[in-house]
Formats: structure tokens, C-alpha cells, sequence
């Protein structure tokens, strides 16, 4: 069953020689994303501008602006700068090049040649996060949008004994949409380092509630 456009998420390719680009685009391919490819760290950081990434594959050894660089470019930019990367480069380079490349934020480090499979399962890992990480902020406008509409009906509804504020069930839903929201904030801050487990159960209870509060409105 093949992948519906609207849930496939970007990958960006990035890699001086065109016979390595082929490579890693035919290695992705069964993934069945939206795959991009970029030349240079030049043409990686103008694609990134104009698009959203879930996950960045990056050659080191380029010539101009290397992968290094790159990435430094990258994670400068608040657009881009939460953007996870894998570094790319030969099995002869210098041990140091893995702890340089987390130094600056990449996410992994694979070095060529790439085992199929490593490369595949490491980027189903950041598909998955990119896909939870959309549906908490679609849950996150929801619940937005039912805060402001409860805010709303609340603020025209008469209230009992001459216009006191409602307590008890208004006030609670009030609370726990905000509770709510400010939770869902501080997980997509961290969608990196999130476990993918409490990112499903943190979707699983938003639209409990976003349920929930639909039905009460519906009610009223």
C-alpha cells in the first residue's frame, strides 16, 4: 500500500557527485517520501529555505562549503536549526570527523559505504518523529481553536447569579486545554530527543480531549 502525498514527509540529499545522489535516492525509493537533492551546501541551505525537511542527509567531503560547514549554516538558521542531520562520508577519514560532526548538532554519523538497510532504518526513526511532531501540531491548532471558541461562548452565555463567572466544568476545560498546550510545546521543542512511545500516547489523550470538548460544545 503505497504512501498518500499529503503524509509523506521531505528528505534532503546532499551530495557533490551525482552518481551518490542516484545511490541514496534508489536506496530511499521503497520509503516512498518526497525525495530532495541538493549539489552543495549553497543549494542545500537555498532548498531548506524555501521547504521543510524532516531529515537531512549530508555529505562531509564537498568541495566550497563542506558538509561541516553546512551543518553549522543549518543549525544557525532558526528556520532550519531543529532540522535532524545525518553526516555522510568515506570510511578513510579521520576518527575525529563522528565528534566533530555531533559537536555541531548532527543527529548520526554513517560512514560509506552505506549498508541499505542501517541507512534506511536510522531515517524511519526521524520519519516517524516528523510524523508525530505534524500531528501534535495539528492537535496543538485544535486545541487552540477550541480554547478561543470555549473563551468566546463564555464570554456571551449568561451567567447564574447575576453574571459570576461559571465554575466547576467550564473552568476546568479552560485549564486542561491550557495544561494541555503548554505540555505539547515543550515536547515539540524536544521532538528530537522524545521517545516515539510518548509521543503516540501524548497524541492519543490531545484528541481524547479535543473530543471531548468538541462533544461538550455541541451540547450546549
Amino acid at each position: 500500500m503505497s504512501t498518500p502525498a499529503a503524509e509523506r514527509s521531505s528528505i534532503l540529499i546532499v551530495d557533490d557527485m551525482e552518481e551518490n545522489l542516484v545511490a541514496l535516492q534508489a536506496v530511499l525509493g521503497p520509503l516512498e517520501q518526497h525525495l530532495v537533492t541538493a549539489h552543495s551546501g549553497e543549494e542545500a541551505l537555498k532548498a531548506m529555505l524555501r521547504q521543510d525537511f524532516a531529515l537531512v542527509l549530508l555529505d562531509v567531503l564537498m568541495p566550497g562549503m563542506d558538509g561541516f560547514e553546512t551543518a553549522v549554516n543549518i543549525k544557525r538558521l532558526d528556520q532550519t536549526k531543529d532540522v535532524p542531520i545525518i553526516l555522510l562520508t568515506g570510511n578513510e577519514v579521520d576518527r575525529d570527523y563522528a565528534y566533530r560532526g555531533y559537536a555541531i548538532g548532527a543527529a548520526d554519523f554513517l560512514a560509506k559505504p552505506i549498508d541499505p538497510w542501517v541507512l534506511r532504518t536510522k531515517v524511519n526513526v526521524f520519519l516517524d518523529l516528523d510524523r508525530k511532531s505534524r500531528q501534535l501540531a495539528v492537535q496543538a491548532d485544535q486545541l487552540r481553536r477550541l480554547l478561543v471558541a470555549e473563551h468566546s461562548r463564555g464570554a456571551g452565555r449568561p451567567r447564574p447569579g447575576g453574571g459570576q463567572p461559571a465554575e466547576g466544568g467550564e473552568a476546568e476545560q479552560l485549564a486542561q486545554i491550557t495544561e494541555s498546550l503548554v505540555r505539547l510545546e515543550v515536547m515539540l521543542r524536544d521532538q528530537e530527543t522524545a521517545e516515539s512511545p510518548e509521543l503516540a500516547d501524548r497524541i492519543a489523550e490531545l484528541e481524547r480531549t479535543v473530543r471531548r470538548l468538541e462533544a461538550s460544545g455541541h451540547t450546549e
